[in-house]
């Protein structure tokens, strides 16, 4: 499976940056924006400004089997960098 990757800067509630990648089967910035805050508000940072200025479109490669089961599943992957809980 191609997939597109989303890296994603976030400000948490604490003021730490969180730094993560949205990875979906489509090329869709407003859909990496719904997922992104769809994640967010299932660590208590529902709260957090998710915009396309903060999810953008990075690149698109080929997936692993574990991310393409969890993408089929939910429609995306988050791939947590740094200061995610």
């Amino acid at each position: 499976m191609q997939i597109h990757v989303y890296d994603t800067y976030v400000k948490a509630k604490d003021g730490h940056t969180m730094h993560f990648d949205v990875f979906t089967s489509v090329k869709d910035d407003k859909k990496a924006v719904e997922y992104a805050k769809q994640w967010l508000a299932t660590i208590g940072e529902g709260d957090a400004v998710v915009t396309s200025k903060e999810c953008s479109f990075c690149h698109s490669q080929s997936a692993p089997p574990n991310v393409v089961d969890e993408i089929n599943q939910n429609g995306f992957y988050i791939y947590k960098m740094e200061g995610c809980k």
